[in-house]
């Protein structure tokens, strides 16, 4: 709005100025509100902001929202995305009860990582801390032999070095074939578990491409089709695949922030980010529920928000992997303690997630163990998405789990 003239005007014509802007704001509304239905712009008005964004619209656009819906607000000003046709998520779980034969991969995220390597075209770069499965390297090799730029970037230890391990092997097969492969010869871990498909697709989550990852954990998937998201994580690739690891890592948290036809998706890298600041915000405030599924849950701050919204009233409820869960550590005895509805999973392998779900609707998700270490020192990446639709698949997932753990023995924590 133009500033007020120090030099007042007649009452008349203050009046009429006040009739024509009143006038020209009804239009810009309902010219904006047809564009937002039709995607069609009659006088350029709004066309030419997304044009200047890198965005374009495409022939029959939807509905779309352009303001953040991420609470709190989000930390950058959102790339604005239009899914053209079909879903633009996908989101897998894995299944250690019935889905438990690498020989028998047929439904499993096993099979479904085959199919996006075998339909990329351009380029696959990976960066994934653990790899076992001969299949997926096969599929990769296929790939790069039809002209696909397949890169891998892993942990020094749990990756290349495992790699000359009984029943490994496959960073040789892909290096055997022209694959390059490159690690981070640090101690701390290359913890990341996601993979970009032609600057188009990003699938990410808890799951490393094992057969424990797969076969025997409790893991998730969520796969996003939004070139922008795409171009986020391939900063964080080149970051990596050109040597910047851990804490000294160019953060870019100000541009890492996409709408996808009406959904809000914020990512964060550890440990350039301070990723655990950045959830904080959420857990606080959250008004109505809570859930979570957790590897290892060490993070103080992050236990006492939780603990807090409980006090307030919030429904809180989570499930702790058993193995370290009962030292001075872990959240879980503070939260027993305090009679919050905690407990300890009873697969016999791993509850590997690495889950928050905030008042039904919004998913934190990705390779972050809620821990001092996976925060401040190793390299990792969350996904935040404001979805109702996504969230009740996760909250489906913890209902599962919930029903298969078991709360502590009594006794098991001093409780002052």
């Amino acid at each position: 709005m133009a500033t007020k003239k120090k030099r007042a005007k007649s009452k008349k014509t203050k009046k009429t100025n006040s009739k024509v802007t009143l006038l020209l704001m009804v239009v810009v509304i309902v010219l904006g509100g047809y564009f937002l239905y039709t995607g069609e712009d009659p006088l350029g008005l709004f066309t030419d902001i997304l044009t200047e964004a890198g965005e374009s619209l495409p022939e029959s656009a939807s509905l779309i929202e352009i303001e953040p819906t991420l609470t709190p607000a989000a930390v950058s000003v959102p790339v604005v995305e239009v899914a053209s046709q079909g879903e633009w998520w996908e989101v897998y779980f894995a299944d250690p009860i019935n889905m438990t034969d690498p020989e028998n991969y047929g439904g499993s995220i096993e099979e479904v990582i085959i199919k996006k390597i075998d339909a990329a075209q351009k380029s696959i770069h990976i960066a994934s801390f653990e790899f076992n499965l001969t299949p997926v390297a096969d599929a990769l090799i296929r790939a790069h032999e039809r002209g696909v730029d397949v890169r891998w970037v892993t942990d020094d230890e749990h990756g290349t070095e495992a790699d000359e391990e009984p029943g490994h092997g496959q960073f040789e097969m892909l290096e055997d074939d022209g694959i390059e492969i490159k690690d981070d010869q640090r101690g701390a871990l290359m913890h990341n578990k996601f993979w970009i498909f032609d600057r188009e697709i990003v699938w990410t989550g808890s799951t490393n491409i094992t057969e424990n990852g797969i076969f025997k954990q409790d893991n998730n998937v969520i796969v996003v089709h939004s070139p922008a998201l795409a171009e986020i994580y391939e900063r964080e690739f080149d970051e990596m695949w050109n040597g910047e690891f851990g804490p000294t890592s160019t953060s870019t948290v100000d541009e890492q922030s996409v709408i996808v036809s009406g959904t809000q998706l914020q990512v964060l890298f550890s440990s350039e980010d301070d990723v655990a600041e950045h959830i904080l915000p959420y857990l606080e405030a959250a008004q109505t529920s809570i859930r979570f599924l957790a590897f290892s849950f060490t993070h103080d701050a992050m236990g006492e928000a939780m603990r807090n919204r409980s006090d307030a009233g919030v429904d809180v409820m989570g499930v702790f992997e058993k193995t370290g869960s009962s030292t001075e550590y872990s959240e879980l005895g503070m939260m027993y303690c305090a009679g919050m509805a905690a407990r300890r999973d009873e697969n016999p392998s791993f509850l590997h997630h690495k889950v928050i779900v905030v008042d039904n609707r919004i998913v934190i998700t990705g390779s972050l163990n809620f821990s001092d270490n996976a925060n401040e020192s190793n390299d990792e990446n969350v996904l935040i998405v404001d979805n109702a639709e996504i969230a009740k698949l996760y909250t489906q997932e913890f209902d599962r789990i919930w029903v298969l753990s078991s709360d502590p023995e009594a006794g098991k924590f001093e409780c002052e």
